[in-house]
């Protein structure tokens, strides 16, 4: 079975985006997708194994059907940077990963299902703590000081990723840099409110789940809506031009990026791609 598999999916790319040696990260997946997973549902001795092999099927799985997918667009985005990307194509590269983030996860929506069923009350609890746990450490991270503290932070943390990709910035790049990153509407306390309002309709359905026991089928079509609700929670609500003006200031801020880059970061972005791809070929020609 792969159960795990959305929790599985999420963990992979944080960590993935967290690491410099893709390959290092992969590799070790196995072992810490497991203590990232425990975290939140602190996995009785009977769910241990199943666990564990169930991680090993997703990485598997992932290795033989996934990678390549990676390696075409990372090749996509090499053209992309050769040439003049235009901020509708910023925007298409997002509505891209999303797009194919969330077919991810509705493919899992079974196995999300029968996770579910299996669920006892003290894991429940736990994870309600985890997501307690972790908007405490969102409000001292993000929501310390006045706005100018924020949108400082959230600058930071942006230029974070973009010397990960282009390397140094000259100090003209850099506050051109910042007046688009703090173009973005700033409203941290939304933020947290959609974070939370999001983990509360999470432990919702998998407290109905666990008291009701529906078949299979019906909890997949629960955990679906939940999936489908998730992605569409900024366009039909009434923060819905607050989130679309956030994505276009964001997608506005790497095509910033993107057009003042000298030809050397463009090339250190270039060279960064390269070996990820050649990375991932290889990852991908090591099938158990």
């Amino acid at each position: 079975m792969k159960k795990f598999n959305t929790c599985i999916v999420l963990a992979f790319a944080i960590l993935l985006a967290a690491c410099s040696s893709l390959r290092l990260a992969y590799n070790n997946g196995d072992t810490l997708l497991y203590w990232w997973l425990d975290a939140y549902v602190d996995f009785d001795s009977e769910q241990k194994s199943e666990v564990k092999q169930d991680i090993g099927e997703f990485f598997r799985w992932h290795r033989k059907t996934q990678l390549q997918d990676y390696v075409q667009f990372l090749q996509k985005a090499q053209r992309q940077l050769r040439g003049s990307p235009t901020q509708a194509d910023v925007m298409a590269d997002y509505v891209d990963i999303r797009d194919r983030t969330e077919a991810l996860l509705l493919r899992s929506a079974p196995d999300i299902a029968e996770l579910a069923l299996s669920l006892k009350p003290d894991q429940l609890e736990g994870m309600e703590k985890k997501f307690a746990k972790n908007n405490a450490k969102f409000r001292k991270e993000n929501m310390k000081g006045d706005a100018q503290d924020q949108n400082k932070f959230r600058y930071k943390k942006s230029m974070e990723q973009f010397e990960l990709w282009f390397g140094g910035f000259s100090d003209e790049q850099e506050a051109i840099i910042r007046k688009a990153s703090d173009a973005r509407p700033l409203d941290n306390a939304l933020w947290l409110d959609e974070r939370m309002r999001r983990q509360f309709k999470i432990m919702t359905l998998a407290r109905k789940i666990m008291k009701e026991q529906p078949s299979k089928q019906v909890a997949t079509q629960w955990v679906e809506e939940l999936i489908r609700s998730g992605f569409d929670r900024f366009g039909f609500s009434e923060r819905k031009a607050f989130f679309d003006n956030y994505t276009q200031g964001t997608v506005d801020l790497v095509h910033t990026v993107v057009r003042i880059a000298t030809p050397e970061q463009k090339a250190h972005a270039q060279k960064r791609m390269e070996g990820w791809i050649k990375d991932l070929n290889t990852l991908a020609a090591q099938v158990h």
